[in-house]
């Protein structure tokens, strides 16, 4: 699918123009691809790394452009089950366009940045900026979500939570990853700033850019951080849980077999005392409860 944009009035608006100077296309098809190849000159390897998620974030220079994948984290969905993914877009700058590759259909021309734009270059670094702006809310999103699991963790011994606070430290992980990878964009794009043509408010937003991804970089690893410490807490705390079980249970097997003990040997067929007196059934369940209550006292006393 393919949206072409102009800038008019200092805004990006969407037109049918063939003179369009921004170009989005999502999850192009065989014949729109061959069409960037071929009339673009764009090499057909790194439109294809544009779509691919796993693919690391570069800055390339071609004879007739800039080529620069980056990641951003994908739309979260309901069928992901907490689990937060991140996807590559490729930016193909020229003179006078911009080619934006992606393989899903996310609104991307969003925010207060978009509400005047001058350039090519300045939409080309927002774009950046807002992915960057995306990472910080999906883990402000993330800290919510492992706090209202830690709570309901307290109250269920359920591994459903658990499982859910693997997911988001794998998501962590990920983000961590890709905004580590970004970031080393960023810094060759600095140091090329001039190659680039950036204009001096570019590399202003440039280096706010740079700062932000840093202060990314540092609160994904405060997250997981804190998330796998509560894992190994949480794993702690139910081994510690099954022990005390464990010993719960067996207080109360010791406690049964001391009464079982004294009904069984009146159990047999043999004289035994008391065996012909009338009260000899309560005289025995009197002894059964004093054992028992002898074991809790000795129990208690051994502060077991």
């Amino acid at each position: 699918m393919l949206k072409k944009y102009i800038i008019s009035a200092k805004k990006l608006q969407e037109t049918d123009n063939d003179k369009a100077q921004v170009y989005v296309y999502t999850n192009p098809t065989a014949e729109e691809q061959r069409f960037l190849v071929d009339n673009y000159q764009i090499d057909e390897h790194t439109l294809s790394s544009a779509l691919d998620p796993d693919e690391l974030p570069r800055l390339e220079f071609e004879p007739e452009h800039i080529v620069m994948i980056y990641k951003r984290p994908k739309n979260y969905s309901g069928k992901d089950q907490l689990e937060f993914k991140v996807a590559s877009v490729g930016m193909f700058l020229f003179e006078d366009k911009l080619i934006v590759v992606l393989a899903d259909d996310i609104p991307l021309f969003v925010g207060k940045r978009f509400l005047a734009v001058n350039s090519i270059k300045e939409i080309f670094l927002k774009l950046v900026y807002n992915a960057i702006s995306h990472y910080v809310e999906h883990l402000r999103i993330i800290h919510m979500i492992s706090e209202e699991i830690e709570d309901k963790m307290t109250e269920s011994m359920d591994n459903t939570y658990l499982l859910n606070l693997f997911s988001l430290e794998k998501s962590l992980v990920y983000y961590a990853e890709a905004i580590t990878s970004n970031g080393f964009v960023f810094e060759k794009m600095r140091n090329l700033s001039a190659r680039i043509g950036f204009e001096e408010r570019d590399e202003e937003m440039l280096d706010d850019m740079i700062v932000e991804n840093m202060q990314c970089k540092t609160q994904a690893d405060i997250h997981s951080n804190i998330l796998a410490q509560l894992l190994g807490a949480r794993a702690s705390i139910v081994s510690n849980n099954l022990n005390l079980l464990i010993k719960k249970l067996n207080v109360i097997t010791i406690w049964m077999m001391v009464p079982t003990l004294v009904v069984s040997a009146y159990g047999m067929n043999v004289a035994l005392p008391l065996a012909g007196h009338p009260d000899a059934f309560w005289m025995l369940m009197g002894i059964c409860l004093i054992l028992v209550w002898l074991v809790m006292i000795y129990w208690r006393h051994k502060n077991w």
